[in-house]
């Protein structure tokens, strides 16, 4: 009797444990969201409202543009009716032999979409570019010409305007800060002059940088997007427009999986403006940066490399007015943490005018909150070189183990290396090959303009600011140059340094 009793309940048991995983497997995860079974519903309602964009563009041809003759095997029957057909065009065409030719179309297709029925749509700017007349083509085949309202080529947006006889089908946009890497994704544009289509898939990735320009924040789908497909719209499942394709990746020229469209965030409020003024009106601080990297951390003093470096403040702006000075770290801009290079241009550019916010620098080795008033970007941005009294005229001197030789800035080397006439600090005038200077970019011409922070007028200046780092235990000394690029911070190892054979 208990070996039965035993056996159905080892029986009972398996039955329910079977059951439960069996369960599991059958039953999707609540964290997870099936693929829809078509998406032919969605497509249907979206379609009407994306757009094919048409511009022609007058180009004057020249002699020098036309193409190179055809490989042709040595002989071949074709090898002479080329050459004088290429020979004859070579000889000018207006008759002369001059250099002008005619005047050719060249023409550029593209997609876009509808924001308002009244007829404002939203394309990329590389569309539309030095375009002397665009073409806007609805679903129905409707065509009629646009003008542009607005443009901006620092994020390829650009917005037109058509006259319709009737209302347009207008889309609207989402909040592209709730898409989630995994999450469904449709693309509808006008891929290699096609008309719409409709290509599917997921986010990627969130947050790419692809050097683009300074407010690069792409959203990268695998939904198939090809040439053509520029400036058409990227929608989630509800029907929103959270992204503006815009660019992809391939050897090829067609898709291979990686494409990136612009926010639907930064998108509304750069169209918003271009709707508006005709023109993008960005905050603006007033500082060039560059990245904290772990030796510039070490020298002054921060536990981990983080934030960005000020390697220039622009006299008269926003940070200057706020006190935030050359070599400042900026830790967080309006509460929110600097963590990348292009994180602070895009936060700031986001930002309205005129709005105070808090921003934490680091500062003397300590961490400081100043109040910042947003400015607006002017439209050329000017750099702030570093003002210091004039430089004593000092011997050259060779830095003993860090593989350089400096002077003070003379009238014979401002000329000899295109120093500009109110260039102050100490000019490199050797570099020792091999040497960790040498490794850190430093070169024959370059100013040192400040060391830790301080402003050096003569070699004596740069000796005595590193000899004082050694003292301190410093593994790195960081310097302020003054190069071709303009200013950029140099962190320089002073400890253990390789300095190669000193320059002579």
């Amino acid at each position: 009797m208990t070996d039965a009793i035993a056996s159905f309940l080892r029986r009972a048991l398996f039955g329910l444990a079977a059951g439960f995983f069996l369960s599991l497997a059958a039953a999707p995860s609540a964290l997870s969201r099936e693929a829809p079974p078509s998406f032919a519903d969605l497509a249907a309602e979206l379609l009407p409202g994306v757009v094919n964009i048409s511009s022609t563009q007058s180009v004057q041809a020249r002699a020098g543009d036309l193409p190179e003759m055809p490989m042709l095997p040595p002989g071949s029957p074709f090898e002479q009716f080329f050459r004088d057909f290429m020979e004859r065009n070579r000889q000018g065409q207006h008759g002369g032999g001059g250099d002008e030719g005619p005047v050719r179309k060249m023409q550029s297709l593209g997609s876009g979409f509808v924001i308002d029925p009244s007829g404002i749509i939203v394309t990329n700017n590389h569309v539309i570019e030095g375009a002397d007349e665009i073409t806007v083509t609805l679903q129905d085949g409707t065509a009629m010409k646009a003008q542009v309202l607005g443009r901006d080529d620092r994020t390829d947006l650009a917005v037109l305007q058509v006259k319709p006889e009737k209302p347009l089908h207008a889309l609207s946009f989402g909040d592209s800060s709730k898409a989630r890497v995994g999450d469904w994704v449709l693309a509808i544009g006008n891929p290699f002059g096609l008309g719409g289509t409709v290509t599917a898939g997921i986010i990627s990735a969130r947050g790419r940088d692809i050097r683009q320009g300074p407010y690069d924040d792409f959203i990268q789908t695998d939904a198939p997007i090809n040439r053509g497909n520029s400036g058409g719209p990227l929608f989630n499942m509800d029907g929103e427009v959270i992204g503006v394709n815009t660019a992809i990746f391939s050897p090829s020229g067609g898709s291979i999986g990686i494409g990136f469209a612009i926010p639907s965030n930064m998108a509304k409020n750069v169209v918003a403006q271009l709707v508006k003024y005709g023109k993008p009106r960005r905050g603006w601080l007033g500082v060039r940066i560059q990245q904290v990297t772990p030796d510039i951390a070490e020298s002054v003093g921060l536990k981990s490399a983080q934030g960005v470096m000020v390697a220039g403040v622009t006299a008269g702006g926003p940070a200057d007015k706020a006190g935030i000075q050359n070599g400042d770290i900026i830790l967080k801009f309006n509460n929110q943490e600097v963590k990348e290079l292009h994180n602070l241009p895009r936060m700031v550019a986001e930002t309205p005018i005129g709005t105070e916010v808090p921003v934490v620098i680091w500062h003397d080795g300590q961490e400081q909150t100043v109040t910042v008033k947003v400015g607006e970007m002017p439209d050329e941005e000017k750099q702030l070189a570093a003002a210091t009294p004039a430089p004593p005229a000092n011997a050259p001197l060779a830095l003993s183990g860090l593989g350089l030789k400096i002077a003070p800035i003379s009238p014979d080397l401002r000329d000899k290396f295109g120093l500009a006439p109110d260039q102050k600090g100490v000019v490199i005038t050797d570099v020792a090959p091999n040497s960790n200077a040498a490794e850190r970019g430093l070169r024959p011409g370059d100013v040192i303009v400040q060391v830790q922070q301080e402003e050096v007028n003569s070699p004596s200046d740069v000796e005595q600011r590193i000899t004082r780092a050694r003292k301190q235990n410093r593994k790195m000394v960081l310097l302020l140059i003054q190069g071709q690029d303009g200013l950029r911070w140099v962190p320089l190892p002073v400890s253990g340094a390789k300095g190669g054979k000193e320059p002579g």
